[in-house]
């Protein structure tokens, strides 16, 4: 096998992106204070055709160099917007049909495993900050809680790895 160049990979360009069907998955981020979290963030969503990404309370936002240096351009393909206030956001998303879920460890969570997303509706994926996770208020105002499942020692993954995981798992669950 031979590794293949980047220009073998026949990716769209930034006009693309913008030009192309969207999935129906939105990201909000909920007061994550690491920028180098937030442009991972925007890097998996520009790889997966995210709508949006919401950047909430005190989550920074583009342009910023250590946000740019783990996004790689993304800021400039997927669309996003400040929103002070999550749960404003969350109350406004909830008008629009959107069925919103905090990825937290939660009593009565749905194990990521188990969950089946309804392909009529946009489904919002909101990530809490480093230490805290996603706002109890927050919480409280979702329609659902997602868990991912883990077996070791530690309670936590890192932010930008939990929206790897659950991004590409409801991505596959809609695409399927």
């Amino acid at each position: 096998m031979r590794k293949l160049r980047n220009d073998e990979l026949e990716r769209i360009d930034v006009d693309g992106y913008k030009l192309a069907g969207k999935s129906p998955i939105i990201i909000v981020l909920d007061n994550i204070r690491s920028l180098n979290n937030i442009g991972s963030v925007f890097r998996t969503a520009d790889a997966f055709l995210i709508e949006k990404i919401y950047l909430c309370g005190i989550t920074a936002t583009p342009p910023h160099k250590d946000i740019h240096k783990t996004a790689l351009g993304a800021t400039d393909s997927v669309d996003w917007e400040h929103v002070a206030d999550t749960v404003a956001l969350v109350d406004k998303l909830k008008k629009d049909d959107c069925h919103i879920i905090s990825v937290e460890q939660a009593e009565k969570a749905t194990q990521l495993n188990e969950y089946v997303p309804d392909k009529d509706k946009k489904q919002v994926l909101i990530f809490g900050n480093e230490v805290k996770g996603v706002s109890q208020s927050v919480v409280s105002a979702s329609n659902e809680v997602l868990e991912i499942p883990q077996f070791g020692t530690k309670h936590s993954l890192n932010i930008s790895v939990s929206v790897g995981v659950v991004v590409w798992d409801c991505w596959s669950k809609l695409n399927a």
